[in-house]
């Protein structure tokens, strides 16, 4: 037995599902980014922390420092979460997001780590600031085309899953 199906009809259904779809992945990408008062805030915190550090504290202030950054970042991380308009029930965690995190992680210390080796002849003050400088720089450069391409997976990836479903 089949029912008749009206084309125009079944078209303004469709268009009634996949719209509000479509809103919500592009919040989805315009929220996950944070905007660039998310990077400039974690980069001016990280830019304080790789220049205090570079005072030559001892120990003790090392590990203080760390665990005021640590702490600072998680506030930071917190307080952006919480503003956040999206409230997805399940967080659509990527291997393009993985990758981007992992390999921003790994690019920064490596620049971190050779900017401090590079300027070490100029002093504590002076080597802390321009380490804290090319760092802080490089993690800007980073994050934006990274957290572009981690995030513009969300789209195509639904896509797919309805072109499957469709039997496309």
């Amino acid at each position: 037995m089949s029912t008749p199906v009206n084309a125009e009809q079944a078209w303004r259904d469709l268009q009634r599902i996949r719209v509000p779809q479509e809103r919500v992945l592009d919040e989805a990408e315009r929220s996950a980014s944070g905007g660039p008062a998310a990077a400039y805030g974690t980069a001016a915190l990280m830019w304080v922390f790789l220049a205090g550090l570079g005072l030559d504290l001892p120990r003790w202030g090392v590990w203080l420092a760390i665990a005021a950054y640590v702490a600072l970042l998680g506030a930071l991380a917190a307080g952006h979460h919480r503003r956040s308009r999206m409230r997805l029930h399940r967080t659509r965690c990527t291997w393009r997001m993985s990758a981007a995190f992992a390999a921003g992680g790994v690019a920064i210390a490596g620049v971190t780590l050779l900017s401090g080796g590079l300027v070490e002849p100029l002093g504590p003050p002076a080597a802390g600031l321009v380490q804290a400088t090319v760092s802080t720089a490089a993690f800007l450069l980073f994050v934006g085309p990274a957290g572009r391409w981690a995030t513009g997976s969300l789209r195509g990836d639904g896509e797919a899953a309805t072109r499957q479903v469709a039997g496309r």
